[in-house]
Formats: C-alpha cells, sequence, structure tokens
C-alpha cells in the first residue's frame, strides 16, 4: 500500500532528494568515503557549502548586503541568538502561536519585549491585523507560518523597521521581499532537508554591533566570518539541503512551489468546506498553505478516532492534529504532491458516504 506522508516536521522530502542524498552517504563524490565520515574541511565538501549559498540566494532573490549561514539547534535557538545579537534596548513581537510565545520568552533576557497583538484569546485561530508597529524598536519578530494552528501569513509586511522572521515552515514556498529583514531564520526540518541543520539569513550591517558582551558562538559574526566553518557544521543535512535546493530550482522556483501550494491548499480545504463531517479550525483569511488543520464538526465529533483510523489504513500518515488543537492536520510542504492530497480528499469522501 502506498504512504502519504502528511507529518508536520521531520516532513517528507521529494523522493530524489533522498535517493540522491542515500548515494552520497555510502559514497561521497567517488571518493570511497561516506558523506558521514568525511571532514566538514575536506576540498570536496566546501563546494556543497557553496552551491547551497548561492542557491538560497539565488532562489530568494537575495539583495546584496546580506550573509547565509548554517548553524545547529534548530529555530528554539535563534529565539535566544536573535536578541543576543540585534535587541539592544526593546523589540517587539507578534504572538501569533507557541514558537511565537516561545521567542518573546527569550528575549525577555536581553530587553524589553512588547508584545504588539495576540491571537491566544481564541487559541491562536487568526492573524492579528489591528496593530501599529512603533518606529522606535530594534526589530519586529514574525513567526509567518503557524505549523501547531495553521494559520499563515503569505506577505511581508510594511512596517517603518526591518523585521526578524521565523520561516521555519514556509521558507522557499513563497518569494519574500529579503530586504524587509535584518534576519532571517528557518529550522530546515519542515520545507528544506532532513533535521539537523538551521539556515540564517542575516544582514551584514547589523552583524557584531552589540554593546553587551555576546558568546563567541551565538554572534552571528563568528559564523558569517568563518562560513559556517568555525565548529564543525551538520555535513549530511547540508547536503541533503543542497539536493533539496536544487529540486526546487528544477521545478521552477518557489514561485511554481506557490502555485502548487495554492493548488494543494485549494484541494483540501475545498472538501473540509464541503463535506458535512468535517470543519477548518482557522478563519478563512489567514488558513495556512502548508498545514492544513480540520476537526470533525461537534455533531460527529465521536466519529474522530473512526476516521483516523480509517484514513490510516488507506495509507494517510501523520495527520493527527497536536494535542493543543486536536482533530487532523495535513502538513503540505514543497515535497507534497497533488497526488498525496487527492489521496486524502479521497478519503474524506469515502469516509462521509459509508456515515
Amino acid at each position: 500500500m502506498k504512504k502519504y506522508n502528511f507529518n508536520a516536521g521531520p516532513s517528507m522530502l521529494p523522493r530524489e532528494v533522498i535517493e540522491n542524498t542515500a548515494k552520497q552517504i555510502l559514497n561521497f563524490n567517488d571518493s570511497g568515503l561516506s558523506l558521514m565520515e568525511i571532514s566538514h574541511r575536506a576540498k570536496d565538501f566546501q563546494p556543497v557549502i557553496d552551491e547551497s549559498v548561492a542557491l538560497i540566494k539565488e532562489l530568494l532573490d537575495v539583495p546584496q548586503g546580506y550573509s547565509v549561514i548554517f548553524l545547529g539547534g534548530g529555530a528554539s535557538l535563534q529565539f535566544t541568538q536573535v536578541p543576543c545579537n540585534l535587541l539592544h534596548t526593546k523589540a517587539a513581537y507578534l504572538n501569533t502561536g507557541v514558537w511565537a510565545k516561545k521567542a518573546m520568552k527569550e528575549a525577555k533576557l536581553y530587553g524589553e519585549v512588547l508584545e504588539l497583538a495576540s491571537s491566544e484569546d481564541k487559541n491562536y485561530t487568526y492573524i492579528p491585523k489591528d496593530w501599529t508597529c512603533p518606529a522606535d524598536i530594534d526589530y519586529l519578530h514574525v513567526t509567518t507560518n503557524n505549523t501547531i494552528y495553521g494559520t499563515e501569513t503569505r506577505f511581508d509586511y510594511d512596517v517603518p523597521v526591518l523585521m526578524v522572521g521565523d520561516m521555519s515552515s514556509d521558507i522557499f514556498s513563497r518569494e519574500v521581499d529579503v530586504a524587509k529583514y535584518q534576519c532571517i531564520y528557518a529550522g530546515a526540518q519542515k520545507n528544506l532537508a532532513m533535521a539537523g541543520v538551521t539556515v540564517i539569513i542575516i544582514k551584514d550591517d547589523v552583524l557584531n554591533k552589540m554593546t553587551r558582551p555576546v558568546p563567541t558562538m551565538l554572534n552571528y559574526f563568528t559564523h558569517v566570518d568563518k562560513g559556517s566553518m568555525f565548529n564543525t557544521p551538520p555535513v549530511v543535512p547540508i547536503y541533503s539541503a543542497l539536493e533539496n535546493l536544487r529540486w526546487i530550482k528544477k521545478n521552477g522556483g518557489v514561485k511554481a512551489m506557490d502555485k502548487l501550494a495554492k493548488q494543494r491548499a485549494e484541494l483540501l480545504y475545498g472538501e473540509i468546506d464541503r463535506n458535512k463531517l468535517f470543519r477548518g479550525t482557522v478563519e478563512e483569511a489567514d488558513r495556512s498553505l502548508m498545514n492544513i488543520c480540520f476537526v470533525m464538526q461537534d455533531e460527529y465529533a465521536e466519529l474522530e478516532k473512526e476516521f483516523f483510523d480509517f484514513a490510516t489504513s488507506k495509507g494517510m500518515v501523520g495527520i493527527k492534529g497536536h494535542r493543543s488543537v486536536g482533530g487532523f492536520r495535513a502538513s503540505c510542504y514543497n515535497a507534497q504532491t497533488i497526488e498525496g492530497v487527492e489521496a486524502l480528499v479521497s478519503c474524506m469522501k469515502e469516509f462521509e458516504a459509508n456515515h
């Protein structure tokens, strides 16, 4: 039986990315050594870093004056590293979910944090809209896609300051105006690569400007200056990112990824809205194209486990919703196919017909 992977993260990757990475794990660049055992300073590996950086800059149209680095620690480390490097006195955060709230908590260790707006009052089922960004802050932090709740902002705000963007789960799924940000970070295990590497795009003129001491390993300048080689980088995840970046470019770049994301979402949200058994969980205007969340209608709530078991028997993997929301979540990152979404829609239709 064919499996369809809807896991929220670590998530599915294109099959050719997995296969090409596996080949290099067995024999990297015909060296007779595994990618898992080569030195990160080997002459054969530096081109992997160089091409990955070049592709990120090309695919996102990164302007001059920005650097790209690869670090460990996931987005969670960036919750601390961003304010450590960039928060001089005061920063503002949009509280749109658990991850934004965690980022705010860490930022308070370094300076004043303004909660500019929050959707916590309705369990983060919408993106706040009635807010004004002050001009006297060091940055505005936004989480562009909220994996747990299924909300997303697929545009870049016009504000009087440069932003910081946590794009862990929607990077490379749409065009981004990088010039509006002083820093963009993304844990790779959603839409870019296997788990274990974080991509940071940082504006060069904000580097090394902090007056207080910054630990060497937390200082962005340390890693920019050494080309992500200050300490041992996660070699295999970076290589898998390279293969995925090549795949994105070969398949039309972020414009094509955006088009596919909209097609997948139209199919699945269309069925959620049509099917008498299900309903979406977030305001329609703020629905994520990456993480599509839905629950049983109240009158059919007792069928939740039965539908989960039914869908699982049909090959649907990872559709259980986050414990704080319940219901179901179908993650539709770049690698998700139209075929996979159609299979889930057919499953929902068949379950409806049976009841």
